[in-house]
């Protein structure tokens, strides 16, 4: 069976980008600038992007493009005769799973916010009555479970339509739109009224409050924060990589993903930095920055339903652009693994992702009282895909590109190179080789611990 392209070069860029840019660019990045100490906290981040995410991205895309396969089947193309690699694939695979298991159920959580926010649920109440609204939601099991089901219905529909048709046509409409959005909302923040304030604490590095908090700290928050923006590690990469032409070299492409990833993040941060600091916020205040911090400051600008409408849209199309790439890594995986056709992969896929997501649904109320180690539902998945499956993933990618007992650098190099724009250079083998897997390491090291 011939293998299904990507119609343009946009589109291979939108959907590698949309993979990248989800909850975590726009909620967990500007809340970590928030605790991390602001500007010298984004600087760390954005060197730590180039010198660890482009490789490793670069390196995902090479394997995906050369093997033509999805990750559950690349490594039995490209692996030495009798070696033991490909075990990994089935890793690959289950963390696409494991991701999309409470994943859905936070995209709909913005869905369910923006639905609030556009029929005017916060208007008028009061700052406490805000904060308990997001504790409230968690508390209703079936608002939860209907609202991740239409979550999995729209994802698996879209990809149900193809690669070109569905996945490609979709992502490009909702990430223009997501662009649009954000910058909209971005000047709209920016000229707020003492909205100064909060650009210099999220631009300017403040050297002193790094030390308050922590300069190891500082820097293990950034390097981990990068790594894990680019859902590197479980092949969800590679497989835009197997549907893309040979015109253009890998790294130039890795660049420009990275780049619209950070923009998105960086933008995230001009919403909602200078809005706090306005509105005299704690920027700090974390995870309820956007569902607690937010609509309270909604609540009081001029046309704060209109703007708080469009920032939850947003929201939702930037969890959505993830839903949907993975969810067409997960249906390639099927597709490649079992033979089935697409319809049957998406069938099959929607009952699954489904059924397991309801755990995730029910252990903020139903299961509550179920907890390893302290964490509840949601926290373990997380904890297994981010801690666990993305930094080993991303340390087996890169070991199998580097040396001579998996596909091995000339190999790599050759793949990588083809086509025009930004190569691998000569110069860069012993940093990629010796370097990356010891700063994973540390990286994967320090979220065990």
């Amino acid at each position: 069976m011939e293998r299904e392209r990507l119609g343009s070069r946009l589109g291979f860029i939108l959907l590698s980008a949309g993979c990248a840019i989800g909850v975590g660019n726009v909620w967990k990045f500007p809340y970590m600038v928030g605790q991390y100490g602001g500007g010298a906290f984004v600087a760390i981040y954005l060197l730590c992007l180039v010198l660890l995410g482009v490789p490793v991205m670069t390196m995902e895309f090479a394997m995906g493009r050369a093997s033509q396969k999805s990750p559950v089947k690349l490594y039995e193309k490209l692996e030495p005769k009798g070696s033991k690699w490909h075990i990994h694939g089935y890793f690959a695979m289950a963390g696409n799973y494991i991701l999309m298991f409470f994943y859905t159920v936070v995209t709909g959580w913005m869905l369910r916010y923006f639905v609030d926010m556009a029929t005017g649920k916060f208007e008028g109440a009061s700052v406490e009555e805000v904060g308990n609204m997001f504790g409230t939601m968690l508390t209703e099991p079936a608002a939860l479970i209907i609202y991740m089901l239409i979550v999995v219905v729209v994802g698996v529909l879209v990809c149900s339509m193809g690669v070109q048709k569905g996945v490609e046509k979709v992502t490009k409409v909702m990430m223009i739109a997501l662009l649009a959005i954000m910058v909209i909302l971005a000047v709209n923040s920016v000229f707020l009224p003492g909205a100064t304030e909060g650009v210099k604490f999220y631009l300017i590095p403040d050297l002193q409050r790094m030390k308050d908090i922590g300069i190891g700290k500082v820097i293990v928050g950034a390097m981990n924060q990068s790594f894990f923006t680019l859902s590197l590690g479980i092949g969800a990469m590679a497989i835009f990589g197997s549907y893309i032409g040979k015109e253009r070299a890998l790294m130039g492409e890795a660049v420009n993903v990275a780049v619209l990833d950070t923009f998105v993040a960086l933008c995230a941060g001009m919403i909602i930095f200078p809005a706090c600091f306005a509105y005299g916020v704690q920027p700090d205040s974390g995870p309820n920055l956007i569902f607690v911090t937010l609509p309270n400051i909604f609540n009081n600008i001029p046309m704060g339903r209109l703007w708080g409408s469009l920032f939850f849209v947003f929201m939702t199309f930037a969890a959505f652009s993830t839903i949907i790439a993975v969810f067409e890594n997960i249906i390639a995986c099927c597709i490649d693994q079992f033979g089935w056709d697409r319809k049957k992969a998406c069938v099959i896929n929607a009952v699954i992702l489904f059924v397991c997501s309801v755990p995730c649904a029910l252990g903020f109320n139903v299961w509550s009282d179920f907890t390893i180690a302290g964490k509840g539902i949601m926290d373990l998945e997380d904890f297994a895909v981010s801690n666990l499956l993305l930094p080993l993933g991303s340390l087996i990618y890169v070991l199998f590109c580097v040396t001579r007992y998996g596909w091995g650098w000339n190999n790599f190099v050759a793949e990588a190179n083809e086509g025009k724009g930004l190569k691998v250079a000569k110069w860069m083998r012993p940093y990629m080789t010796i370097c990356i897997p010891i700063l994973i390491l540390v990286i994967f090291l320090m979220g065990i611990l």
